[in-house]
């Protein structure tokens, strides 16, 4: 308990893992904590000041499971082994803590979501500004950005969605679901952070990585890399520079305009219905990563851009995509395999997975060989075959290694001779023990001698008790079981020395070899990683070109002038979840028709209109065809979405709140090249408070920004907007009534809607008819009101009465009001009770 508590003051904050034979022991709080969160038993050993020391536990050749259930929920936890012989130890056995697994610091597979990055962040602040640096241990890709404001540090927050951020201590809190970790405050100093990490790049400054500007960023990278340094307790050689980004080169999306585009989280927790998962079929779990990372990263420089277009295009035209995955299926996911090699943490399975994908590297570059793209030849470089690297593991990595080094056979015979004769002493003793036991059979007649073996007695010759008498003087009794007595002989003894120790130099052996061999691969890392980052972007490049083949998406063209012109568009999402099918739409702005103001009833499509442009616009605009027969695509900086809206309840903020809040992001960020949609403004609150703000945004908007906008409403008097302003144009989404049904037709037509639908859409909802009947009525009086509004009258006729209208009669009452009973026959009479009971409710 002395060794325990002193380890565990240096981590007050996370839970204890501390090694004891085949079991991580936890105690006191850290141990009921653990028994509440992973539902494992709570037991009690010793006692301390009198009371019983609470304990719980789980399997060492299990824990990752319970580890990873921890980080889950935002745990962290300290891992202590026993580094000391315990054959030699006098007391407790010396133990240390090898390493601290935080939520965001992990690189095994089972703490890992397979196609998601996992990242841990750090945020600097002063003022508006702010530096912020962020990491994906398990690949190795450090980056930096400066900004300012707090709308554009909740856009990046969203984006990256880290798993863990690290903040100065008193930090503001931060409105986000990551989880906050504070350090001190002189974690961040920039003195220290350049420092740290010149002597992590092996560099003089960080003017190579385009940082000697940013100080805010450098020391949040700072703090981020003594934090990572701590908790890996090692060396971190796959962390070879820092990646600048600039916010100017991308496409901005807000925090709002990523949850309402459904990127790859859904609103509706269907993780099925997002974007991602549409276009994600990439044959490797890397190329999943990459892609994300390309949909929330759209670019503004069209040169990028239009290399990965002809890329796809000419993977398409050759019909090379298909050969391309089925190759890239067998590479695997090497990028984070390389990261545990950094670490020192791979498995003897990342090893043979590597060797397994650079043997395909020949056919690869073979098959990229004859396709005419300047970025697929570029990709193909920055591949390469390391075949010096793929036939040094062929030697050393047996064919199917087992998932662990510690019970041996990951060697291959014939790499080391030292080893080869180790192993074939340990492996090749059975012979030997069935001769020994046939010849002490007939040295002691005794027919059922046998020999066994067991890892706690080692080798004996057992021997039935009632036989026992009949022994020679040289067998020395070992063990005593039930019925039986074991024996050990000088001979047997001389053998299991020679044996077993040969088994033990056989496995220490192999573990000196298997670390020699990550010495290696981290000499030769840097081209490894550059390999890896190349198959996945060819993955990525495969992929979407076959997504465009499956799915008819079409190449976009991008132009310098000011337009969105798309030709039969469709929502990437919706198309694929729908019965029926899809109605597309085309939509024209330019610089002449620079707003649409949409009306059209609720289900018409309107929202999945607006939804279906923007995001046709970030799929072009990170390379990829588009949902469309055609699409020509301007300038773009930013997007912006006002769609829906739900309570802040944590964060007090009502519905209305939020819909200005969002509303006030846009009118105060937009620009000339911005697109903007807006749904509904105004309806939070009053009518004519909401057709005022409407009224205004939308004026605003067309008259000042003059962004490319989609404005949705039911305030019908905005459909004047295109009366008064040259650059708007009225739209609306159809509908038609057939009986008493109301058909969506879904397609974009130019003008206003003639009515909303209201009440067609609310009894389609399942409002009971009473209710729609009442509202019909009081609809007509209020038209009826409104249209008498221009006449001189009395203040007080004025005035609306909310009285409920008298209801119309119940429809069994007039058909009765219509029957003569002095007129009907018997049958007559019955049919009518029998119309009666079919107008009557059950």
């Amino acid at each position: 308990m002395q060794q325990y508590l002193r380890i565990k003051a240096q981590h007050p904050d996370a839970l204890l893992f501390y090694r004891m034979g085949d079991f991580y022991e936890l105690f006191f709080e850290d141990a009921r904590r653990a028994a509440r969160l992973l539902d494992i038993t709570l037991t009690a050993r010793g006692q301390s000041g009198g009371q019983p020391i609470p304990m719980a536990g789980v399997p060492h050749h299990s824990a990752e499971n319970y580890l990873a259930r921890l980080v889950r929920r935002g745990e962290s936890v300290a891992i202590c082994e026993q580094i000391g012989d315990p054959g030699k130890a006098k007391g407790p056995v010396e133990r240390q803590v090898v390493r601290i697994v935080t939520p965001g610091t992990v690189t095994d597979d089972a703490f890992l979501e397979e196609r998601r990055d996992t990242l841990i962040a750090a945020l600097c602040r002063e003022a508006d500004d702010f530096g912020l640096a962020w990491l994906e241990l398990a690949s190795g890709r450090f980056c930096v950005l400066e900004a300012a404001g707090d709308e554009a540090l909740a856009s990046e927050i969203e984006r990256l969605r880290p798993a863990e951020l690290l903040v100065p201590e008193q930090t503001k809190p931060l409105a986000t679901n990551t989880f906050v970790r504070e350090r001190p405050v002189w974690h961040f100093d920039l003195e220290s952070a350049t420092r740290l990490l010149c002597e992590q790049f092996g560099t003089h400054d960080l003017s190579g990585f385009g940082c000697e500007q940013r100080r805010m960023a450098v020391r949040a990278a700072g703090c981020l890399l003594q934090y990572v340094r701590d908790t890996q307790k090692g060396a971190l050689p796959h962390l070879r520079g820092l990646r600048t980004e600039e916010r100017s080169d991308a496409v901005l999306l807000d925090a709002a305009t990523r949850r309402n585009l459904e990127l790859d989280v859904s609103m509706s927790d269907r993780p099925e219905s997002t974007v991602a998962a549409v276009l994600d079929h990439t044959a490797t779990a890397m190329g999943g990563r990459e892609l994300r990372r390309w949909l929330h990263r759209p670019l503004r420089d069209r040169r990028p851009i239009e290399l990965r277009l002809q890329a796809i295009g000419a993977l398409i035209e050759l019909a090379q995509h298909a050969a391309l995955h089925e190759l890239l299926r067998h590479v695997g996911d090497i990028e984070r395999g390389l990261a545990r090699v950094a670490l020192k943490s791979a498995r003897p399975r990342d090893l043979a997975q590597l060797r397994d994908a650079l043997a395909l590297l020949p056919t690869l570059q073979d098959l990229l060989a004859p396709i005419d793209s300047p970025l697929l030849r570029q990709l193909g470089r920055q591949a390469g075959t390391h075949p010096e690297i793929q036939a040094l593991l062929t030697r050393a990595i047996v064919a199917s290694p087992p998932a662990l080094l510690r019970d041996g056979g990951v060697i291959a015979a014939g790499y080391d001779s030292e080893f080869d004769d180790l192993k074939r002493i340990s492996e090749h003793s059975d012979q030997y023990l069935l001769d020994l036991e046939a010849r002490e059979r007939e040295r002691t007649g005794i027919a059922t001698l046998r020999l066994g073996y067991n890892r706690v007695q080692g080798y004996f010759i057992e021997v039935n008790r009632s036989l026992a008498d009949r022994v020679p003087a040289d067998y020395h009794r070992r063990q005593t079981v039930k019925n039986a007595e074991r024996y050990i002989t000088p001979e047997l003894k001389q053998f299991e020395d020679k044996v077993l120790g040969a088994r033990d130099r056989a496995l220490a052996r192999e573990k000196q070899l298997y670390d020699e061999l990550l010495d290696h691969l981290i000499e030769r890392l840097a081209g490894l990683q550059s390999t890896a980052a190349a198959l996945a972007s060819l993955d990525v490049l495969a992929n979407l070109a076959e997504r465009a083949v499956t799915l008819r998406y079409a190449a976009p063209e991008l132009c310098d002038e000011p337009v969105i012109q798309i030709n039969e568009g469709r929502h990437p999402v919706v198309e694929r979840f729908i019965e029926q099918p899809f109605v597309p739409n085309d939509l024209n702005l330019h610089d002449r028709r620079r707003m649409l103001v949409i009306t059209g009833p609720n289900m018409g499509g309107k929202s999945t209109f607006m939804r279906q442009t923007a995001l046709i616009v970030v799929l072009a605009r990170i390379g990829s065809f588009v949902p469309a027969t055609a699409a020509r695509i301007g300038p773009v900086d930013r997007v912006f979405t006002r769609i829906g809206a739900s309570d802040d309840l944590a964060g007090g903020r009502s519905t209305f709140m939020l819909e200005m809040t969002e509303a006030a992001n846009i009118l105060n960020n937009a620009t000339t090249h911005s697109l903007v949609l807006m749904d509904e403004i105004g309806r939070g609150t009053s009518t004519y408070d909401g057709l005022s703000l409407a009224w205004a945004c939308a004026n605003h908007i067309a008259k000042h920004i003059h962004a490319f906008t989609l404005f949705a409403t039911h305030y019908f008097e905005l459909t004047a907007l295109a009366d008064d302003l040259d650059a708007c144009a009225n739209v609306h989404l159809d509908a038609t009534e057939h009986g008493d049904k109301l058909i969506f037709l879904h397609t974009v037509k130019e003008g206003p809607a003639n009515q909303s639908y209201g009440l067609q859409v609310a009894a389609l909802a399942g409002v009971p008819p009473k209710v729609i009947t009442a509202a019909r009525c009081y609809l007509h009086e209020l038209e009826r009101r409104s249209a008498a509004a221009h006449e001189p009258r009395p203040q007080q006729e004025l005035a609306l009465e909310f009285a409920e209208p008298e209801p119309p009669p119940h429809p069994a009452v007039s058909a009765l009001e219509q029957f003569d009973p002095d007129a009907m026959t018997p049958r007559e009479a019955l049919e009518a009770i029998y119309k009666l009971k079919a107008l009557t409710p059950a």
